[in-house]
């Protein structure tokens, strides 16, 4: 399949994924408008669960080539909390940059996903897992609390940034930049009142 086309499938899908659901989607409905036949798609992908991986696999790879997530590790030291911020504005500026990168969180965040295993467990695995080590770096280097289990706090970062980010993809057509910008800022204060030390 060309890039060409492989993009067009992508973003089709993904809109379809995203507005419908994993389980209401219309695998014609995409078919068709990419102008695929019924056999041309089976000759590519074997299923819709195929499609959804692909989709998934394509978008997370251009946001995270996008995005350049710095290692946890970087963020030892007194800046800790800066490069907090550096990151979730970054994350911000790019996931409203492109429909694709909201249709991704939709597809995440998807109440009737795939029951079999798939591409969006994944993402959200190593999601998970990159914000526990950046809370770990935290307890660390003294920037994040230490009263608290720190399992429990991997737990609270990740379900707080994904509650977080699924509300503002929720209502992103509600929000003007101006109240973006206001709304990240107040999260991230809350963030950190739950996670710095007093």
């Amino acid at each position: 399949m060309t890039g060409e086309r492989r993009t067009a499938l992508v973003r089709t899908a993904a809109r379809e994924f995203a507005g419908a659901g994993y389980q209401r989607a219309s695998l014609n409905a995409i078919i068709r408008e990419c102008g695929l036949s019924k056999s041309s798609f089976y000759n590519i992908l074997d299923s819709k669960l195929a499609l959804y991986d692909l989709v998934v696999t394509d978008v997370a790879q251009q946001l995270t080539d996008e995005l350049a997530l710095p290692a946890p590790a970087s963020f030892a030291g007194d800046a800790y909390w800066q490069r907090i911020v550096d990151v979730i504005v970054r994350l911000t500026q790019v996931l409203t940059s492109d429909d694709a990168y909201a249709d991704l969180a939709q597809m995440l965040y998807d109440t009737q996903a795939p029951d079999e295993p798939n591409e969006a467990v994944r993402i959200l695995d190593a999601a998970s897992e990159w914000i526990r080590e950046v809370v770990h770096v935290g307890r660390a280097c003294g920037a994040v609390r230490d009263d608290l289990p720190i399992s429990l706090q991997g737990e609270l970062a990740f379900t707080m940034l994904r509650t977080f980010d699924e509300w503002s993809v929720n209502n992103l057509d509600t929000i003007s930049p101006n109240q973006l910008t206001a709304l990240v800022d107040a999260q991230l204060a809350a963030l950190r009142r739950l996670f710095a030390p007093s």
